[in-house]
């Protein structure tokens, strides 16, 4: 299997769990770690909100031992304190630091930060290069395509973030715009690779092995990313890994496999969220592991009105042991 090095860090393999709000969490982590994710990719976290010492911030970057190599991004728009930020949480466990300048939601965008980074290429070069001094652990940067149709410009911000000090950059290859609709456009990435000489890491439209190996075939990346693919299917790591390293399909994961894993979820969200919050955070994750399921969508309906672990626990039962 293709082993990836960014910076002073070497994976594994070439398989990276992306960054999603609200999804890559604590327990969501350490399953894809378990499938074999090559490097886990934590939800992104405000600059500004460490520097005014957020709670909820702080659980947020916390840390498990079994789910490294760990990537902690940071997005915002101040470089300045991006940069003393870095610094500040330096020591804590995460081998790379990421920046974020894809991010399409309008209170991010809305703001300056997040995919609107890449209409400012004189602020990108001021925030990873200052970044890039203050620590000594790999800076990466994750981009889109660009920001709309009208303003493709990936190959130069990925040039501007190599030529200031970033060690690797990841690239969704769809516009601000497009959000998360349409076909990502892998050629834009193939274009990067081209480009710079830092790994490049291809993001989008990988859903299986199949797509996996035509990705990194088709743009010459040194790696991939999976987002949405990993959705109510952590298995997908440990499917892309057998596809690229035997050319087949492994077989999936049986029903009994899958409850094992989703009670196991179930668990590391009680764990570190606590029920009331946990059950909570967990509907959305379970309505994403019945998808294609018989009877999915009045699971989801009757998921969403769960407030217990034991409802949680049982529905499981219900939905997965029970397929004929």
């Amino acid at each position: 299997m293709s082993q990836l090095k960014i910076g002073n860090v070497t994976l594994d393999n070439n398989i990276v769990l992306a960054p999603m709000a609200g999804v890559t969490d604590l327990p969501f982590r350490l399953l894809c770690k378990e499938q074999g994710a090559g490097l886990i990719c934590m939800e992104m976290i405000s600059a500004k909100a460490i520097y005014f010492n957020n709670k909820n911030t702080m659980e947020l970057m916390e840390i498990h031992p079994e789910e490294c190599p760990v990537s902690l991004q940071l997005f915002g728009s101040d470089a300045d304190i991006i940069s003393e930020m870095a610094k500040r949480i330096e020591e804590r466990p995460f081998a790379i630091l990421d920046i974020n300048m894809g991010c399409p939601v309008p209170k991010v965008a809305g703001n300056g930060e997040g995919s609107a980074l890449m209409r400012n290429p004189k602020l990108v070069a001021e925030i990873v290069e200052k970044t890039a001094r203050a620590i000594s652990k790999p800076v990466t940067v994750k981009i889109r395509k660009g920001f709309n149709e009208n303003e493709v410009n990936a190959v130069e911000i990925a040039h501007i973030a190599e030529e200031c000090g970033a060690a690797a950059v990841a690239v969704h290859g769809r516009t601000r715009e497009q959000y998360y609709s349409g076909k990502a456009d892998w050629d834009i990435i193939r274009q990067v690779k081209e480009r710079v000489k830092i790994p490049v890491i291809g993001n989008g439209d990988i859903v299986d092995g199949a797509s996996a190996k035509a990705m990194l075939e088709q743009t010459g990346c040194d790696g991939v990313m999976i987002g949405r693919g990993a959705q109510g299917n952590p298995w997908i790591f440990r499917e892309i890994l057998h596809f690229l390293e035997t050319g087949e399909l492994m077989p999936p994961a049986t029903k009994e496999e899958k409850a094992a894993v989703i009670r196991r979820h179930i668990e590391l969200q009680m764990q570190y969220k606590g029920e009331f919050t946990g059950v909570r955070e967990m509907r959305k994750h379970l309505a994403w592991y019945s998808v294609g399921l018989p009877g999915s969508a009045r699971f989801r309906n009757e998921v969403n009105l769960m407030e217990t672990k034991e409802e949680l626990l049982a529905s499981v039962d219900r939905i997965f042991t029970n397929l004929s």
